[in-house]
């Protein structure tokens, strides 16, 4: 049997089942989240090869990219509920002169504040929310589909923008 055609068929047999066609390389993948953008260009080429011809790495990689998306998106919706909570509640005490709520713990009064525990939900959620930043490639993906989208004079004028100020 032809060395090329059995290449092929074994290919061809990894992609219908679902598996990579270079676990090698797949499992490097695996081990980086898909996010090649922090390795040298010379490097890159090899993976991002792969991820070309390998759908199941392809999946992966998007797959991977969108549960970075949806944690953003969550602690972005996380930020502004309890912003809208502290707001409506700063507007409810000025109303209603309510200063705190009393929770008894072992027969001690201990004030809770409601603002302050939506301001201390809010300061969380941000930290949540850089933390997802800071610790996904998604800027780094983010610019990519935006330079994808943009019109190709305009891309143009942004580079010679750019080396101009270099």
């Amino acid at each position: 049997m032809n060395p090329d055609r059995q290449i092929s068929n074994e290919s061809s047999r990894a992609a219908r089942a679902g598996s990579c066609t270079d676990p090698v390389v797949g499992a490097i993948l695996a081990g980086w989240r898909y996010d090649i953008s922090s390795i040298s260009p010379e490097m890159r080429t090899d993976y991002e090869q792969h991820l070309f011809e390998c759908a199941h790495c392809k999946h992966r990689q998007r797959a991977a990219r969108t549960i970075d998306v949806l944690l953003l998106m969550v602690s972005t919706l996380s930020i502004l509920a309890f912003l809208l909570a502290a707001v409506v509640i700063r507007r409810i005490e000025i109303l209603t002169h309510i200063d705190s709520v009393h929770v008894h713990l072992r027969q001690t009064a201990v004030a809770i504040s409601l603002e302050a525990a939506a301001i201390a939900g809010l300061v969380v959620s941000t930290a949540l929310w850089i933390l997802v930043a800071v610790a996904t490639p998604l800027p780094g993906y983010l610019t990519g589909v935006v330079q994808q989208r943009l019109p190709s004079d305009l891309r143009q004028r942004f580079s010679r923008h750019a080396q101009n100020r270099a």
